[in-house]
């Protein structure tokens, strides 16, 4: 069975920096990817960034680019994101998710196509 455990979230102020782990286990697939989503409250779930299993190439949505790193540790099965210069709009829950490769594709922008998530890690930045 495939698990998903978050963590690393908590509270900061605006500019401060987090990093959130994913930890793995029960994967044994070739074509996997991990990405990190987010949900602010009363809004929509939306793709902060993304890390191939294969390649490494990596996917970070406009509003993180240059201020949040993915990173992953093949070694210990944890994907990491490291949050840097946070906003108060980055403010949400942050879930990990994976594609297995049973789906054709996954999209890091709206979370198709990934068939496993975990339970989230609240993170709130406050001005």
């Amino acid at each position: 069975e495939v698990q998903l455990v978050e963590s690393g979230g908590g509270s900061v102020q605006a500019g401060g920096s987090l990093r959130l782990s994913c930890a793995r286990s029960g994967f044994t697939f070739d074509d996997y990817a991990i990405g990190w989503f987010r949900q602010a409250p009363g809004k929509e779930r939306e793709g902060i960034s993304c890390i191939s299993g294969s390649d490494a190439s990596v996917y970070y949505a406009p509003s993180v680019k240059g201020r949040f790193t993915i990173s992953s540790d093949n070694a210990k099965n944890t994907v990491y994101l490291q949050m840097n210069s946070l906003k108060p709009e980055d403010t949400g829950v942050y879930y990990c998710a994976a594609y297995d490769g049973s789906e054709s594709y996954y999209s890091c922008g709206t979370g198709y196509g990934m068939s496993h998530w975990g339970k989230g890690t609240p993170v709130t930045v406050s001005s």
